[in-house]
């Protein structure tokens, strides 16, 4: 089943009449949504999960839950439902924290911090997404080897103090 994606201008206006395949090529200057969240709980600490072994940057840890807007799929509808899919995290409880735009990936990353009160055992691995997950205090997560982390934009998030 092909997964369709709305197309953008790097203004993050929709481009009417196109329409994104995943797996397909993206055309110069168009670009697709992914939404991302970060998970700080009520006591301060963050979720972090470990990307399947078979998946690209297999084994390494993400601070965030994301994935591509499906078409017609706003950021944060995006943002909250690759939320539930990879953690079994809901709320409503989003604020959004940066909007990144990777040109190389034709990408248009909204990303958003959760705050949630949830029971933190709750968390439910995604099959063939995620391997585990660990709860840190920022500290930790600061002290974590950079080789281990998915995206550099984890650091980025902290070295900001967007989160």
């Amino acid at each position: 089943m092909k997964e369709y994606w709305d197309a953008y201008d790097e203004n993050f206006n929709i481009i009417e009449g196109v329409r994104l395949v995943r797996g397909e090529p993206v055309p110069d200057g168009v670009f697709h949504i992914v939404g991302e969240t970060a998970v700080r709980h009520k006591d301060g600490t963050y979720l972090i999960m470990q990307r399947d072994l078979h998946k690209h940057l297999g084994g390494k840890w993400e601070l965030t839950a994301g994935g591509s807007a499906m078409q017609g799929e706003t950021p944060l509808g995006c943002a909250k439902r690759e939320l539930l899919e990879e953690t079994g995290i809901s709320s409503e409880k989003f604020t959004e924290i940066k909007t990144v735009f990777h040109k190389e990936h034709h990408s248009i990353y909204g990303i958003y911090l959760c705050e949630t009160d949830c029971d933190k055992d709750i968390v439910k691995l995604q099959k063939g997404e995620t391997i585990a997950f660990r709860w840190l205090t920022g500290k930790e997560l600061r002290s974590m080897n950079c080789d281990d982390m998915a995206s550099d934009r984890t650091m980025e998030l902290f070295s900001e103090g967007l989160i």
